[in-house]
């Protein structure tokens, strides 16, 4: 396939088409050339992945590899301070996600029962519960109040910590260091130095529900005497870095989409039977866990273009999303839009793990917020809203809200 598209030289990330829609440069590539070669910072030259159906093959086809031990995996932006890479990065021990079959199989089994959907289902009131406290606490400030720190960050922090068997008292020190594990031009010792400080405090955890186990999904994993240490800190860093990041991130840039976008959320308040299916629309138009890696183990083919063994993929779960081919004016939010195909989770066997609990945070965190403060509004103009591009996980720094008290 050919285009007179120019090749990107790295990955195109100034939201300059607005805050909730893909880079201009990368709806202009995905439109002529949906799997397009990519110059990396680094000289590699690898490919960006842009259209739904290439993406959907290629997140189903375990040839492009999730590992990162298997040939350098090239960064597709420059990050000050970070060596030019040479050889494989090391594994991180239950990191499951940078891991394929068997070791990936493996792994995730063990955690399939604690996140099915009858599960997710039982703890539901208990969500509601969470949201409704944290409302409380939120409706006795003087607004105007920043939504991430009252309500977006941690009604979905308490949650996965409950669920974990991690103290909430602990929780700003593990998000201080995640946060920084999470920015993208961070050095590698800033990054390495917050990573040390989340295993250390991590391997403290679960060494002591080894000796004395709860009622908690790391004490379910750390009676597995098969199981690691180091296999257990990789497994909590994991559902605790994505079991508040996504959501929290949702939750605030949900709500900013919706108070740019008044005529869906006013269907939105006159229809409570429209959340589950708001959820659903939310995820794929903004998508916040967009930019996922593929080492490609074999020449592959895809989307016309032939894949060379040893290149770097960079797949856009964003673009994907907003793609005419798949979704009918795919840059408009429509709340009441019909069918599937949507990606905010991924597809194929690295499908999140905790969507169902995502879904029920969602759907019980915006209808609680909207319900409870039907005036709510942005207190600054939307072009002031610090948007969260120097993130590996996007969303807003900070929404502050207002309200008319009553």
């Amino acid at each position: 396939m050919t285009s007179t598209i120019p090749v990107p030289q790295g990955l195109p990330m100034d939201r300059n088409a607005g805050p909730f829609d893909p880079p201009r440069e990368i709806t202009a590539l995905r439109a002529a050339r949906p799997v397009s070669p990519m110059a990396f910072p680094d000289g590699h030259q690898g490919w960006l992945v842009t259209g739904h159906e290439a993406t959907r093959r290629l997140m189903s086809d375990t040839r492009f590899s999730s590992r990162q031990d298997l040939g350098i995996v090239h960064v597709p932006f420059e990050t000050p301070g970070m060596p030019v890479q040479t050889e494989p990065s090391p594994p991180m021990p239950g990191v499951f996600v940078a891991m394929d079959p068997p070791d990936h199989t493996r792994l995730r089994r063990l955690l399939t029962g604690a996140f099915t959907v009858k599960r997710m289902k039982q703890l539901e009131d208990h969500i509601i519960e969470i949201v409704e406290r944290h409302l409380d606490e939120m409706a006795a400030l003087t607004p105007p109040v920043d939504l991430v720190k009252a309500f977006a960050l941690p009604v979905p922090s308490l949650v996965i910590c409950e669920m974990l068997g991690v103290p909430y008292a602990d929780r700003e020190t593990f998000q201080v260091n995640s946060a920084q594990f999470l920015v993208k031009d961070q050095t590698l010792e800033e990054k390495m130095g917050a990573l040390i400080a989340i295993n250390t405090y991590l391997a403290g955890l679960v060494v002591g529900k080894r000796a004395e186990p709860g009622d908690d999904i790391l004490s379910d994993l750390a009676r597995n005497e098969e199981l690691s240490i180091e296999e257990l800190v990789g497994i909590a860093f994991l559902l605790l870095l994505a079991g508040h990041e996504t959501t929290a991130n949702m939750l605030a840039l949900g709500t900013f989409a919706l108070l740019e976008n008044l005529d869906q959320l006013a269907e939105l308040r006159a229809d409570p039977e429209l959340y589950p299916q708001a959820v659903e629309e939310l995820l794929r138009y903004l998508s916040v866990a967009d930019i996922f890696y593929r080492y490609a183990t074999e020449d592959i083919e895809l989307g016309g273009e032939l894949i060379p063994a040893g290149s770097t993929v960079v797949v856009s779960l964003l673009a994907a999303n907003r793609d005419p081919a798949r979704f009918e004016d795919p840059d408009t939010l429509n709340l009441r839009r019909e069918g599937g195909g949507r990606l905010a989770f991924g597809h194929g066997i690295h499908t999140c793990l905790g969507q169902q609990l995502a879904r029920i945070e969602m759907r019980a965190g915006f209808q609680g917020l909207l319900s409870r403060f039907p005036t709510l509004e942005l207190a600054i103009p939307a072009d002031q809203v610090r948007l969260r591009t120097d993130m590996n996980i996007y969303g807003v720094h900070e929404l502050p809200v207002t309200w008319t008290r009553s």
